[in-house]
C-alpha cells in the first residue's frame, strides 16, 4: 500500500511518461540500467514500472547514502526493497556483485545506474564495469537501456525541494553479452543504447 502510494506521487510530482519503445513491461530477470543525473532516478524509474513488476524489481543503491537518516533507510529497505550495497572500500566480503546476483539467480530484477554516481550537467560519463559483470555470469538475464529525461531538472544536485516538470522514462530494446565481445567494447555499446533513446525521445 506504501509503496503503491509512494510511486503515484513520484508519478504525479514529475507528470512522468512510461515509454515502452523497444520492449513490453513484465516481471522476471531484467536488469533496467538509466542515465543518472538526480536523486529522484531511483525512484521515478522504480514508481513508472507497472505493479507486478515494480514488486518484482529491486532497485541497487549506495549503503552510505540510504542509511544517513531513519526515514532514508526505511524506504531503501521497505519500500523500495533495494539492493544496498558498498562503494567505499569494497571487499570481497562485502562486493556488490554478491547481493545483485543473488536477486537475478531468485528470478527478480534490478534497477542499476552504471555510471555510479550523478552527473547533474546531463552528459552520461563511462560506465563502471558492474554491468559487464553482472551480463557475464547472468547471460539469461534481459538488459534493457532507459533514458530518463529531465530528471536533472526537476530535482538538481544539491536541492532539496523538487520542481514541478514533465519527465519521460524511454525502455528500450533489450541487449546481452555477445560471445567474446570485451569489456570496453560492451560497456560503450551499453553506454550507446542510451544516448540513441536520447536522441529519439
Amino acid at each position: 500500500m506504501t509503496a503503491a502510494l509512494i510511486a503515484l506521487l513520484a508519478r504525479l510530482l514529475t507528470g512522468a511518461v512510461p515509454r515502452w519503445r523497444g520492449c513490453t513491461p513484465q516481471a522476471g530477470k531484467r536488469i533496467y540500467f538509466a542515465n543518472h543525473t538526480s536523486n529522484l532516478d531511483l525512484v521515478l524509474l522504480w514508481a513508472s514500472l507497472p505493479g507486478d513488476c515494480r514488486r518484482a524489481t529491486r532497485p541497487v543503491a549506495a549503503r552510505d547514502y540510504w542509511i544517513k537518516s531513519r526515514l532514508r533507510q526505511w524506504l531503501a529497505e521497505k519500500v523500495f526493497r533495494a539492493v544496498l550495497i558498498e562503494r567505499k572500500n569494497v571487499t570481497r566480503e562485502n562486493n556488490p556483485l554478491g547481493p545483485m546476483l543473488a536477486v537475478l539467480e531468485a528470478g527478480e530484477g534490478l534497477i542499476i545506474f552504471p555510471e555510479g554516481t550523478r552527473n547533474p550537467s546531463g552528459e552520461m560519463t563511462p560506465f563502471k564495469p558492474g554491468l559487464f559483470h553482472l551480463a557475464r555470469q547472468t547471460p539469461d538475464a534481459e538488459l534493457i537501456p532507459v533514458y530518463l529525461e529531465n530528471l536533472n531538472r526537476v530535482l538538481p544536485k544539491g536541492e532539496v525541494l523538487p520542481v514541478p516538470l514533465l519527465c519521460s522514462v524511454h525502455f528500450g530494446t533489450p541487449m546481452q553479452l555477445q560471445p567474446g565481445e570485451m569489456k570496453p567494447a560492451f560497456l560503450e555499446r551499453a553506454r550507446e543504447a542510451i544516448l540513441a533513446l536520447q536522441r529519439h525521445e
